[in-house]
Order: C-alpha cells, then structure tokens, then sequence
C-alpha cells in the first residue's frame, strides 16, 4: 500500500512537471523580404549579389547599360547650347537697344530743361519723345523673340533632367541591409523595368509568428517578454523575445499550428521579435513559454 501511494505521488510530480515545461504558443519564424527589381531597361553590366550575402544599405549592387542614354543626353545638351546661341543674339539687340534708350532719355531730359527756359521748340520735344517711345517698343520686341526661346530651353532642360533620373535609375542600389535569399538574374542578361533581380530579408531580428487562444489573452500585452524555444541537438535553445504585435481579430487555427488547448477553433495572431544570432532561419518552427 505504501508503494503505491508512493508511485501516485510521483507520477502526479512527474505530471505536474510536464504541464509546466508544455510551451503556450507555437508558430514559425518570418522576416520581411524584399524583391528588388530593375527600373531601367537594358544589359545588366554587373550584379554583385550572391544568395546568402550580407549586402549593406546604399551598396552599388549593380549597373545596367547606359550608353544610350548617355548619348541622348549629349544631343540634348548640343542642342541646349545651339539655342542659347539664338538667345544671346537675340540678348546682344537688346543690349544695343538700351544703351541707346539710356542715351536718348538723358537727351530728352535736356530738351524739356531747354522748352522750360524756351531755348527749344515743342517740335524738338515731341521727336525725342517719339525716339524714346520707339526705343521701348523695339525692346518690348526683342524680349517678346526671346521667350519662345527660353521655354524652348526650359524644355531641352527637362528633358536632361529625364535622362539624369534615368541614369540614376540605372544604378542597382541596396535599399536595406540583409541577406540575399534568392537572385534571378544574372550579369549580360538583358532585363526590364519592374523584372526581378533579387530578394532580400533583414535577418538580424527575426519575427516569430505564434497563436493563441482567447482565455490565454489575459495573459500578454505588447512589449512583454517571453521564452522562445527551438530544437537543436542538445534539446531546445532558447531566446529572450518581445511581442510586438497582438492581432485584434480572431482567425481559424492553422493547420501547421498547435497550442496547448486541444482543438481550438479560433485564435490570435501575435508577432514576437526575436534577435538572431545566426541559428534561426525562415520557416523554423519555435514556441513560446510566458
């Protein structure tokens, strides 16, 4: 009798243990991948990204041809500079025309102090107001030829600014640091706007995607922080995480997914980030304890 009431002993110890040690969530673990794709059109001159790289933010990644565009864009400016040409000419009248306007009012100004003092005639007065009214209207002329001539430069201009946009746009530059997980082109390949050259995913912190069900949400709130654990060949490795994200709708319980209440029909979504030393990947199945 004693030996029994000593085996039920343990085997409740043993029981009570193994429902401490069951983990509360389980999921899988994700991170936000990004596909880059081209923005210009053309042969690809080089692509400096190998699957499993760690490339940096900003890093020239690669280059498409720009031959093309580099020569449009030295018609454009040949054609700049021609039409600046009409418009000095044009300018160098104008110049001419106010030098002489400067030189006629400061006649004019002399004949009205003479008509005021009757040293001139009304005559006088009225030809060096009529030589300044023409002067101004010769210039009113000359400015009037030049403005279909700077919007005609204006426009040459943006067009040069088209082309700069482009070129830029040639250059493959790294928007994030990360890892590269998958590369679809390969160098002298001709590719196209918006086709795919890479992808790549930040994997320093990675998120763990895990459910729970509605009596256990009592138990979280952002920013909390929780055990994740995963297999490895010593038993389970663990890792400090922090929810970040607590979804605010139910969803069915995903067939992959289990948790530690049986056939649970519907549950929460919640994100718990975790930093990565290297050993989690994505997709690796982890859970969580609180």
């Amino acid at each position: 009798m004693k030996n029994i009431i000593l085996f039920l002993i343990t085997l409740g110890f043993i029981s009570c243990n193994k429902d401490n040690n069951e983990a509360d969530a389980y999921g899988n673990f994700e991170a936000t991948e990004v596909t880059i794709s081209s923005e210009a059109n053309g042969k690809i001159e080089f692509l400096k990204a190998e699957e499993g790289n760690v490339i940096d933010k900003d890093f020239v990644v690669g280059q498409i041809d720009t031959i093309q565009l580099y020569l449009s864009k030295q018609q454009l400016m040949a054609s700049k500079n021609t039409i600046y040409s009409k418009s000095a000419n044009v300018l160098s009248q104008r110049s001419v025309l106010n030098e002489q306007l400067k030189t006629t009012l400061i006649e004019q100004k002399r004949i009205k102090n003479m008509f005021a003092e009757s040293a001139a005639t009304k005559r006088q007065v009225d030809e060096v107001n009529g030589k300044v009214s023409v002067l101004q209207q010769q210039i009113k002329s000359v400015a009037t030829q030049n403005a279909p001539i700077i919007n005609e430069v204006n426009s040459i201009e943006v067009q040069i600014e088209k082309i700069n946009d482009q070129l830029k746009k040639a250059k493959i530059i790294n928007p994030i640091k990360g890892t590269v997980l998958a590369k679809y082109a390969e160098p002298n390949e001709i590719t196209a706007f918006g086709k795919p050259l890479y992808k790549i995913a930040d994997l320093s912190e990675m998120t763990l995607r895990v459910y729970f069900s509605e009596t256990q949400l009592a138990s979280i709130k952002m920013g909390q922080e929780v055990t994740v654990s995963i297999d490895n060949n010593d038993g389970t490795k663990s890792y400090k995480g922090i929810i970040s994200w607590i979804s605010s709708s139910a969803e069915f319980t995903p067939k992959v997914i289990q948790t530690k209440e049986e056939r649970v029909n519907l549950v929460y979504a919640v994100k718990v980030m975790v930093k990565n030393d290297g050993s989690l990947k994505i997709g690796m199945p982890a859970e969580v304890k609180l």
